[in-house]
């Protein structure tokens, strides 16, 4: 972090990208500093190569500015910003060496030939390649031809450097020991790198900061610690590292329950009895006597993980994942305990009564006890109950009373996952139709950016006519 400036040097001002009506960036802002290492991480889809598009000049914003060193660069081409892209597929001359590769683009500024020369031997230094300069760009490893693909990128001296997930094609161990690589290449040449990946373990490593993106939006901005120690929501917390992430009921100020328990945590300001997520680590999860233990569970999976054991730890209906130097026999009962300052509450992404529907009949019918009503552009059966037309009704659906159609045919179509997150005993999932976003509860896997059809167990559902105190159940 020392080597970061406070001056930005790119700002994003509400930038707003659509495409094919899908908005793909909704209102972003992001600050870019001199001489940081800055990470867009995020799963497929979430908005982050387009947002290294816009900074690179290849995408234009429906709205919104781009901002570079001061002065707004909305519309100026690729070629006229002082920036370099390192794509995935490396995009080397094939017919090139590496030194005409790497010299591409001094020789179109027409620079003279001995300066060329010296900026290529001193950049091929920098990427450790030096003796390489006549080796054909085919005959390299994927780690070298990268390394070229990024001499190529910092030779011409950009301000900034795009790295679309430039380690995807390698190997693992030839991932890891490339994430070193750039970081000390970045480190030394003092250019300001923003590197999109949707690989946690990359952005841990590498960057000074890391700006958590999902659904066109950014969810957090922090150094790599903030992000994995303090995730400011349930989402972050999934998507960064490993994490149990529990319902619980914020008592009071540094009160949790959690699991039928009450323990004490350092977080304040949620307010009395408010629904809360908490995220606990699994290494931060000690392994105790059973007298000793905050909580009590059997331990249904253990496996050797090298330097510590991984567990699996049945608490009533909900699995808690374990990191301990300590193993524990499978079907053993063992306690856990945390320390307070690592219970991590969160507000919850969707709270759980805003599965409100405000409707208004339709058609109903009082002999066949059914009725009626629109609802985005569909139409709604609820069989049961009956309303006569006109009446305008407040549906409220627990999120249990929502399910993915099974047979395609469900009271709302194109349904979009918005995300899963497992919470010790289900996954939470949030959903988006046109209009709105919904909770459900699922004990399946279900495959977040895709689009469903959804349907509702109106059984479980509570009507009220507005204006009216009375209840229907």
């Amino acid at each position: 972090m020392e080597q970061t400036s406070n001056k930005v040097i790119v700002s994003l001002k509400d930038i707003f990208v659509r495409f094919d009506g899908e908005v793909i960036l909704n209102h972003i802002n992001l600050d870019i500093h001199e001489k940081e290492f800055v990470t867009i991480l995020g799963p497929s889809g979430c908005g982050k190569t387009t947002t290294l598009r816009i900074i690179g000049g290849f995408v234009n914003p429906e709205s919104g500015d781009v901002i570079f060193d001061g002065t707004r660069i909305n519309g100026m081409p690729p070629h006229k910003r002082n920036v370099n892209t390192v794509f995935q597929k490396y995009s080397l001359f094939p017919h090139l060496n590496v030194y005409d590769n790497v010299a591409f683009g001094l020789k179109l500024k027409k620079l003279p030939k001995d300066e060329i020369k010296q900026k290529v031997k001193k950049m091929l230094a920098v990427v450790d390649l030096k003796g390489y300069e006549k080796r054909p760009v085919q005959k390299l490893s994927g780690g070298q031809q990268q390394r070229v693909a990024i001499a190529r990128a910092l030779v011409c001296d950009p301000e900034i450097v795009l790295l679309d997930e430039p380690l995807g094609a390698l190997d693992l161990q030839l991932r890891k020991d490339m994430q070193l690589e750039l970081k000390e290449i970045q480190r030394s040449t003092q250019t300001t790198f923003i590197y999109v990946t949707h690989d946690q373990e990359e952005a841990l490593t590498m960057s000074d900061r890391v700006v958590v993106m999902n659904n066109g939006v950014i969810e957090q901005i922090g150094t790599p610690e903030e992000v994995y120690n303090e995730p400011v929501n349930a989402f972050v917390a999934d998507f960064i590292g490993e994490a149990n992430i529990l319902n619980g009921t914020m008592i009071a100020d540094q009160r949790i329950r959690i699991l039928g328990k009450e323990l004490p945590c350092v977080d304040k300001g949620f307010g009395k009895n408010a629904p809360v997520d908490v995220v606990i680590r699994p290494e931060d999860i000690n392994i105790t006597s059973v007298e000793e233990g905050q909580l009590a569970g059997v331990v249904e999976k253990v496996t050797f993980k090298g330097v510590h054991y991984e567990m699996s730890v049945r608490c009533g209906k909900c699995e808690i994942l374990v990191h301990s130097t300590k193993s524990a026999a499978i079907g053993t009962t063992v306690g856990l305990s945390v320390v307070p300052f690592n219970i991590q509450i969160m507000n919850k992404l969707l709270p759980f009564y805003d599965n409100v529907i405000e409707a208004v009949v339709g058609y109903g019918s009082e002999e066949e006890n059914y009725f009626e009503f629109p609802l985005e552009d569909e139409t709604v059966r609820v069989e049961g109950h009956f309303y006569p037309e006109g009446t305008a009704l407040r549906i409220t659906l627990p999120p249990e009373a929502l399910s993915l159609a099974g047979d395609g045919m469900g009271d709302l179509q194109d349904v979009y996952i918005e995300s899963v997150v497992y919470k010790g005993e289900h996954n939470e999932i949030i959903l988006e139709s046109d209009e709105r976003k919904w909770l459900m509860l699922s004990d399946t896997d279900e495959q977040v950016a895709t689009y469903v059809p959804l349907s509702f167990d109106f059984s479980k559902a509570t009507f009220e006519t507005v204006n009216a105190a009375q209840e229907e159940k």
